[in-house]
């Protein structure tokens, strides 16, 4: 049933099928299954297609290699956890950790201990921990790209998703995998380039995920009955799919709405950072750099903050991850969350607009004071749980210390970090006057040319997707039901006051 040029089959179809056997016959099920069906599709093709075929199969090795031990690692990983936490549940399931005041309840459950998130921990006084590991010791331990010196955020979420360090093979084979899952659903292209003008880059990101669901493993794998012990691994694989796809969406928005619409291929060869970065237009190696730090530190902050707890939330009802992620990518707009950066450059810009380029710490101590009189915050300052300096905060100001230290947008919030603090001391009303991530990351951005502020918080996405992404994983490899908190009404809390002798 041999279709075309036979003679050549004979002889060339033998030698490249033949050749790679004795390797393909060692390789797990998933690679043995992928590489028949190359294989089957050669032996019916031309000479130019066979070829094309086959050359599949040369990065397809150590894709799916790394593919079948990263899920392998998870699977490895799963068990010893769900054993620990049972053991803790049946040893300690009615032992109180926490109490909650009214003033909690009203106050948006800060500090309220009720969520389980295994990727990160927020220390008040240290700052996050991405797995037990600090942002700096993160900045020395994670592999970086060759000739780069910040850390790949391919190595952070090899971190946050097993909670050991990736080799450096390891982190270029995640963005191999990364590379070859970045197609963009034709449909999901028409409808980005069919969006107005108008619509912000925000509300385009969340529309384009949760359109992306039509591609979802999760959905298909739920209706056709999986076990629920086997959640973990469609979820994983949806995880990963929309990982990498988020620059391609991501660079679509931004060259749609502020340059020619026009999106470079993805370059296998190159990581997800750099890839992202040409396919936004910017090549210039230290803003290559910058986006591989931007993306490693805003990627996770424990639970409670609105985009990872609204991912949590969605996906506790079974909603596949790009509902999920949606919904937290629709927190992360919110003013109070991820626009505060750009909140940042607009007060700085009425500051300079005001008073001029060169600024004295007398008349920033001033401007300071006329802001928070007019019921104004700072932005950029204080945060619902640390009490110190961000580390993002602070590995973004070493960076511009080494790249950018002349720049008059960098000198000003400099001088910020040491007038303001003593300003919203002497105030009173801040638990916590030092500045966070905030502050200086959209002065990084400006620098290197990326004006258009509205885009910024997109950037925040794409990097939040690593971590609460590898938390859904986990939430479903664990088994964590949908959430349900108790809610009360001001006169449920009296009456509940009154039992505990309470006025």
């Amino acid at each position: 049933g041999l279709k075309g040029d036979c003679r050549w089959k004979s002889r060339e179809t033998v030698f490249y099928i033949l050749t790679p056997l004795v390797y393909f016959a060692l390789q797990p099920p998933a690679f043995a299954l992928r590489m028949a069906a190359i294989l089957g599709r050669a032996v019916t093709s031309t000479r130019s297609s066979t070829w094309s075929l086959m050359r599949q199969w040369i990065p397809a090795v150590p894709q799916v290699r790394e593919l079948h031990s990263l899920k392998q690692e998870l699977a490895e990983l799963i068990p010893k956890k769900q054993a620990e936490i049972k053991e803790l549940k049946a040893k300690y399931k009615d032992t109180v950790i926490g109490n909650v005041t009214v003033d909690q309840i009203y106050g948006g459950m800060r500090d309220i201990k009720a969520l389980v998130t295994e990727t990160s921990l927020l220390d008040a006084n240290e700052g996050i921990r991405f797995r037990g590991y600090s942002i700096a010791e993160c900045q020395k331990l994670l592999p970086k790209a060759v000739g780069g010196d910040e850390p790949l955020p391919e190595g952070v979420f090899y971190l946050l998703l097993t909670g050991n360090i990736a080799s450096k093979k390891k982190v270029d084979e995640i963005s191999q995998d990364w590379a070859s899952r970045a197609a963009v659903p034709h449909h999901v292209v028409q409808m980005l380039n069919n969006f107005p003008s108008t619509l912000h880059p925000m509300s385009q990101l969340s529309a384009a995920v949760i359109a992306m669901n039509s591609e979802s493993k999760f959905v298909k794998a739920y209706s056709e009955g999986v076990n629920k012990t086997k959640y973990w691994e469609s979820t994983y694989e949806d995880a990963m799919d929309l990982i990498a796809k988020l620059p391609t969406v991501a660079s679509i928005i931004y060259r749609n709405l502020y340059r020619d619409g026009k999106v470079k291929a993805i370059n296998s060869s190159r990581d997800w950072s750099a890839n992202f970065a040409a396919m936004l237009g910017y090549d210039k190696p230290d803003f290559i750099d910058m986006l591989r730090l931007y993306l490693t530190i805003h990627c996770d902050h424990e639970g409670g903050n609105v985009s990872a707890h609204a991912t949590h939330l969605v996906g506790s009802a079974l909603s596949d991850p790009y509902l999920s992620f949606a919904a937290g990518l629709n927190g992360l707009a919110g003013p109070l969350h991820g626009l505060a950066n750009q909140e940042v450059l607009v007060w700085l810009s009425e500051l300079q607009a005001e008073i001029g380029i060169e600024i004295t710490n007398k008349q920033l101590e001033d401007y300071l004071w006329k802001t928070l009189n007019a019921g104004r915050v700072v932005p950029g300052f204080g945060h619902a749980v640390l009490r110190k300096t961000d580390p993002r905060y602070i590995c973004q100001r070493e960076f511009s210390q080494k790249h950018l230290p002349n720049f008059p947008l960098f000198k000003v919030v400099s001088q910020l970090y040491e007038v303001a603090p003593k300003v919203l001391t002497a105030q009173g009303k801040t638990k916590n006057p030092w500045p966070n991530v905030d502050a200086h990351s959209g002065v990084l951005l400006q620098y290197y040319g990326m004006t258009e502020m509205n885009y910024y918080t997109v950037l925040f996405g794409v990097s939040r997707a690593l971590g609460v992404l590898s938390s859904l994983v986990w939430d479903r490899a664990l088994g964590f039901p949908i959430e349900r908190p108790k809610s009360l009404t001001t006169e449920a809390i009296k009456k509940e006051l009154e039992k505990k002798g309470g006025h």
